[in-house]
């Protein structure tokens, strides 16, 4: 078959498709290209085309190629397979999916907009990650696909990029929540081969979607927030102890550290329960082993780092390079603490010594810049090399996701609060919006190292014991920085800043910002929230009050051709679709403290 080509619309080099070979044991990707180009006597049909140079098992017809045109794409979605690769899925309105599509040079956004000339695109309701296509007409959809951050193209090593240059590199990971369903769905819920929302919906809350991304939080009245109060620090340990030394009422004294906190005498033996380097039942006797065995087990990872030699260091550039990060780091952790101050000081041979040794314990994580804050504080109250290690490692079990190299975590997590600060104050959110920060870039450091570098040392000791008892939901952390960022509210508005000016402003309010107070704001934020009984479902689920869709792992080799399947599958991290909001979602009962 020949078309006569009447212009060129669009044709990008560099794109791969995905096959099923995987059933073969055949690479599963193909390089070729794709253009889009206007056909003679068709009045503005396209054809999209991808030309993979050969024939593969799929390819129909045998020319080794295969066309849609635009006016017979039912949708596109953005899908996320294997090694964290972006990928493009298109259906036709037949039902069947085409091989996702993988730009490896970039050029998804150039593609989209070309598309934008004859069809339009708009986010299904019911998924955050789905764009349906609707003919063009005078309502098409204003809004740029450079504004929806669809793609990501230059993914990468996010946290030494931002290290280095926060301006150029913070905007590149993160997706935003957005306003582009105000501007879209007046005009495409009706149309939407999705939605069966009648006119009388139209001011209901919209389904959840896996990716809260791009999903519409609905302005709800949330009541008044409740004023909060401190309490008194933990100061009598014994009364919480039996005669053999077990803790008589962990959850109790959970409820009081979130409260008050800890006086610093008790520190070094609370914090070895809260982060899990004694069980809460153990008796003195048991501890007494435990140290004992744990010790042993510290020095025998030691022994393994300090054993190497030069000449097997030269040949292990991973474990090189982690002591070369280390001893950068610790030179500069904390120099203003008197413990770790001057040269030559024991401190920071201590500090350099339980790193390394925590490489031993966990090489596959290694060391990751940032992990020397967590451990100076630790370091600190304990004033011993083995206890600190093993306060650690208890402390990564909670964080190690930030410090992955898939940043996975860390995006989830500034969109979780893009989520709470939409619904707490969409204002300072639209705001956000209009100045290109609403990815909340700003925030990244807070959330990384938990506020480290934004209070003074002894209220991060205050903070973070906080933080450990996972007191009142496991994202305390997301509700300190929407705290922070509400208090913030008069001046980033008041003083019209910039992207540029708000970065500033943010990173300026190290030692600046008053623990009790942000801490105060957040606890109530959380009580504000969980007595809204119209809460939005993603709300809900960063609070902890909704259990998550359960998800499993799927690839592009197993995508069936329902396309109901196909769009509930193929993410990813191969996550279901939440179900429609009806109204009578089951909810968990929100955590209890005082």
């Amino acid at each position: 078959m020949f078309y006569v080509i009447h212009q060129l619309i669009f044709e990008k080099e560099g794109v791969y498709l995905h096959t099923n070979a995987k059933r073969s044991n055949q690479d599963t990707t193909i390089p070729g290209f794709i253009r889009i180009v206007e056909r003679d006597g068709e009045g503005g049909e396209e054809e999209t085309k991808f030309d993979p140079g050969y024939e593969p098992d799929w390819a129909h017809p045998p020319w080794g190629s295969f066309s849609l045109p635009l006016s017979e794409l039912y949708s596109l979605r953005r899908a996320r397979f294997s090694l964290g690769r972006n990928f493009l899925v298109l259906t036709t309105r037949g039902g069947d999916p085409l091989p996702p599509l993988h730009f490896q040079r970039g050029g998804a956004r150039e593609l989209l907009k070309a598309m934008q000339r004859y069809i339009r695109l708009a986010p299904s309701p019911m998924d955050g990650r789905l764009f349906l296509a609707y003919p063009h007409d005078s309502g098409a959809l204003s809004q740029s696909f450079d504004e929806l951050h669809l793609f990501d193209d230059t993914s990468a090593d996010l946290v030494s990029r931002f290290i280095q240059d926060p301006y150029a590199t913070t905007f590149g990971g993160f997706s935003k929540v957005t306003n582009f369903f105000r501007g879209a769905l007046p005009h495409t819920h009706q149309e939407s081969p999705f939605s069966n929302r009648s006119p009388q919906d139209a001011h209901c809350p919209h389904p959840a979607d896996e990716e809260p991304g791009f999903e519409l939080i609905t302005c709800v009245k949330l009541g008044p927030r409740p004023q909060v109060k401190r309490g008194k620090p933990l100061d009598n340990w014994d009364q919480f102890l039996d005669p053999e030394g077990r803790v008589t009422d962990p959850q109790k004294v959970k409820e009081l550290v979130f409260r008050g906190g800890i006086v610093p005498s008790l520190r070094r033996e609370v914090w070895k329960f809260l982060l899990g380097f004694y069980p809460w039942n153990s008796t003195t006797k048991e501890r007494e082993d435990i140290l004992r065995v744990k010790t042993d087990e510290y020095f025998r990872m030691k022994v393994q780092w300090k054993s190497v030699s030069e000449e097997q260091e030269m040949r292990n550039s991973l474990f090189r390079g982690y002591r070369s990060l280390i001893e950068r780091d610790v030179n500069r952790t904390d120099r203003h603490n008197s413990f770790f101050s001057g040269n030559e000081n024991p401190g920071l041979a201590l500090l350099h010594d339980v790193l390394m040794t925590y490489c031993m314990y966990n090489f596959d994580l290694g060391y990751v810049q940032g992990m020397s804050d967590l451990l100076s504080p630790l370091l600190f109250v304990t004033q011993n090399e083995v206890e600190s290690f093993w306060c650690l490692t208890g402390f990564m079990d909670l964080v190690h996701q930030n410090f992955e190299e898939s940043q996975e975590a860390m995006k989830q997590q500034l969109l979780q609060l893009s989520v709470l600060l939409r619904a707490l104050d969409p204002e300072l959110c639209d705001y956000l919006d209009s100045q290109d920060s609403g990815s909340l870039c700003f925030c990244f450091r807070w959330l990384l190292i938990w506020f480290k570098r934004e209070f003074s040392f002894e209220d991060i000791l205050s903070l973070w014991e906080v933080l450990w008892t996972r007191l009142p939901c496991e994202n305390f952390h997301l509700l300190m920085a929407s705290s922070i960022l509400e208090s913030q509210k008069e001046e980033l508005i008041g003083s019209n800043h910039d992207f540029n000016s708000i970065l500033k402003h943010i990173n300026e309010l190290t030692m600046k910002l008053d623990l009790q107070s942000i801490l105060c704001g957040a606890e109530a934020i959380y009580l504000q929230l969980t007595h809204c009984k119209e809460l939005p479902l993603k709300v809900q689920e960063v609070l902890g009050l909704r259990v998550p869709c359960s998800s499993s792992e799927e690839s592009p080799d197993s995508e069936p051709k329902e396309t109901d399947t196909l769009l509930a599958q193929s993410e990813a991290r191969g996550a279901s679709s939440c179900q429609p909001f009806n109204g009578q979602t089951p909810q968990r009962t929100p955590p209890t403290y005082p």
